[in-house]
């Protein structure tokens, strides 16, 4: 495969992320359902069109890890409501990609309290573009915007537990967050984690494969054997399997740097198919190897 359709493909893939194209999707979306998987005593992970959501119940409120698209958010808001929750008084942004936060202005009218590291908001109000794939998304009204920021950590004591926003720079992108349940053992990773597949890394917007890299660590250093992992894409995880995929990521860095200080363009990269042994367990999601090495080998250095 040559190197433009390498990246048209890729282009059509991550387009299924954008919110642009979802919302254009609106008999795709009419059929989605939101299920949720219980992940401890009061804490769910909600699955639908986009990344997963967690969802935190408890006497101080609805506490929410993203939101989607906007179309979903009465589906969303259903759901919460049918595992005993009501309107989220808290809404955390992982990161600013529309998958995750498309419902935000949906519910910051409806009241709830939007929180991200302040990056996610300089993104969200400013619009942003990613040159790699030729996507613009639009400058987010206030009504989506996070009322409250962070640099680089913040703690909310909710529901009996605490609840630690934890600022991982440089990963997924510059604005990445996880989120972790102290007392319910318990982590939302956002897209520093797609389990069981390769992830995109938004490398226009600070992303790098170091950096996820770094972030996985992180989570691992505070997590055990019984802890319970909500990715960003994919199925509720687990500390071992977090292993495997940082693993991963490490071998994929390893291997690519190594090629990158040969000064290998991205296409002859390619062609010497360094990912070929890790196809089988990883390339079956979004990208297969070849196109992941075309849409990460810039965000290697």
């Amino acid at each position: 495969m040559c190197h433009g359709t390498l990246l048209m493909t890729a282009f059509f893939i991550f387009s299924l992320l954008n919110m642009s194209v979802i919302r254009a999707e609106g008999e795709a979306e009419s059929a989605v359902k939101i299920k949720s998987i219980p992940v401890s005593k009061n804490i769910y992970m909600l699955t639908g069109k986009g990344g997963n959501i967690g969802v935190f119940l408890g006497e101080d409120g609805t506490f929410m890890v993203d939101d989607q698209f906007a179309p979903l958010s009465d589906k969303i808001l259903a759901a919460v409501k049918s595992l005993g929750g009501e309107m989220p008084r808290f809404l955390v942004n992982t990161h600013f990609h529309g998958d995750h936060t498309g419902g935000n202005e949906n519910l910051g009218k409806k009241g709830a309290l939007i929180i991200s590291h302040n990056n996610v908001r300089t993104r969200l109000a400013n619009g942003s573009t990613i040159a790699a794939f030729s996507m613009k998304t639009a400058a987010q009204a206030e009504p989506a915007l996070p009322l409250v920021t962070f640099s680089e950590m913040m703690s909310l004591h909710i529901n009996e537990d605490l609840v630690e926003l934890i600022h991982v720079p440089h990963a997924h992108t510059d604005g990445d967050s996880y989120i972790h349940f102290e007392k319910a053992n318990v982590v939302h990773a956002g897209d520093i984690y797609f389990n069981g597949f390769y992830p995109f890394i938004d490398a226009a917007h600070g992303g790098s494969l170091q950096g996820v890299i770094h972030a996985a660590n992180s989570i691992l250093a505070i997590t055990d054997k019984n802890s319970k992992i909500i990715p960003g894409h994919g199925p509720l995880s687990n500390k071992q399997q977090l292993v495997k995929y940082r693993d991963m990521l490490q071998v994929t860095y390893q291997r690519l740097l190594k090629l990158k200080n040969e000064g290998v363009s991205v296409v002859e990269a390619i062609s010497r198919k360094p990912l070929a042994d890790l196809e089988n367990q990883w390339g079956g999601g979004m990208f297969t190897g070849d196109q992941w090495i075309e849409v990460i080998y810039p965000a290697i250095y």
